[in-house]
């Protein structure tokens, strides 16, 4: 089974607040001692922390059921009940909350640390303390406490990644991220050797890294739930920018790019706004004659470089082209 899981459904309860004491303090010289009763505890929140260490939410998906402490209840002396625990579910960066019944976005978690609240914890009533007044001296009330706040909830995991490697199956991308990275995806030659996104650190000259996402491959109608369909091209979202991978022995160069870019623009438009580098893979097939041939074939408006990770052609001078396109996207 896989440890990359990249969707949860979770039922949150906080915990509801604690109910205020209705004291009347008596001693043995104070008969008839004012009100005394201490409010209630505030019931636990539940809440999301990002954290860079985490890259998946396998964590949570056994977890179906998720519920906080509530407050404890005020008692006498003026003493407040105790706050409920809190629940704080660690995930990793990118992942997106929604409510589950309308799919509206709560928020994301982008940054290591950061701290959002799920459902918040029930305040707690307020004892008959509270409720003294000058006309009302022996008030014989006192508030329960509020409940907390439940629902289901989605989260979805989007990688956060500099590079996205597109392209169909077998087109080389695992590869390349084994050649430029130390990842090590499983690599064959049939489609959909990759069934998980895989996340390498590129280093390049001066010390420079960008971290380079390998996406499973899309086939033709992915984004209407083809092959691997929605449950990867989500991934695509969070990179700042595509690398487009298409092999040298492809049958058309510029048609297959247009079929990768057509599924990007049906399941996101805005993903046309990214900047985006053509590779074209497997190029030690190539000789010089072949490879001017199909210099003509290629597709217009997108810059594009010849590249063999078997052989190392070009390799360098793609890390760099990345880099220096990755700066420009810094720069806006």
């Amino acid at each position: 089974m896989s440890n990359f899981i990249d969707y949860v459904r979770l039922f949150c309860a906080s915990g509801a607040g604690g109910k205020g004491a209705m004291h009347l303090h008596r001693e043995k010289y104070v008969p008839k001692g004012g009100p005394d009763g201490g409010d209630g505890g505030r019931g636990g929140h539940i809440i999301l922390r990002g954290n860079s260490q985490f890259w998946t939410l396998i964590h949570l998906k056994y977890q179906k059921h998720i519920r906080a402490e509530a407050g404890g209840a005020g008692s006498s002396a003026l003493r407040h009940g105790a706050n409920g625990d809190d629940v704080i579910l660690d995930v990793p960066l990118g992942t997106v909350v929604r409510h589950a019944d309308t799919g509206e976005t709560l928020f994301e978690i982008t940054q290591d640390g950061e701290e959002k609240m799920l459902a918040r914890g029930g305040r707690g009533g307020m004892g008959n303390a509270f409720f003294k007044t000058s006309t009302n001296r022996t008030p014989r009330f006192a508030q329960p406490g509020e409940e907390g706040e439940e629902g289901w909830f989605i989260l979805e995991l989007k990688l956060l990644a500099d590079v996205g490697l597109v392209g169909f199956p077998n087109a080389g991308k695992s590869t390349l991220l084994s050649a430029v990275s130390a990842a090590r995806p499983q690599i064959a030659d049939y489609a959909f050797t990759t069934l998980e996104p895989n996340l390498g650190i590129v280093t390049c000259r001066d010390d420079h890294s960008f971290v380079m996402a390998d996406i499973p491959g899309i086939i033709e109608g992915a984004h209407a739930g083809r092959g691997l369909g929605l449950r990867f091209l989500r991934h695509i979202e969070r990179n700042a920018m595509l690398l487009f991978i298409i092999p040298a022995d492809s049958n058309a160069i510029a048609d297959e790019y247009r079929i990768l870019l057509n599924e990007l623009e049906q399941f996101n438009p805005e993903l046309l706004d990214k900047q985006r580098l053509l590779a074209i893979s497997k190029s030690d097939l190539l000789d010089g004659e072949l490879e001017k041939e199909l210099k003509k074939q290629l597709p217009e408006g997108v810059p594009a470089i010849f590249i063999s990770a078997v052989s190392g052609k070009n390799i360098p001078s793609l890390k760099d082209l990345l880099w220096k396109m990755l700066v420009h996207c810094q720069a806006f």
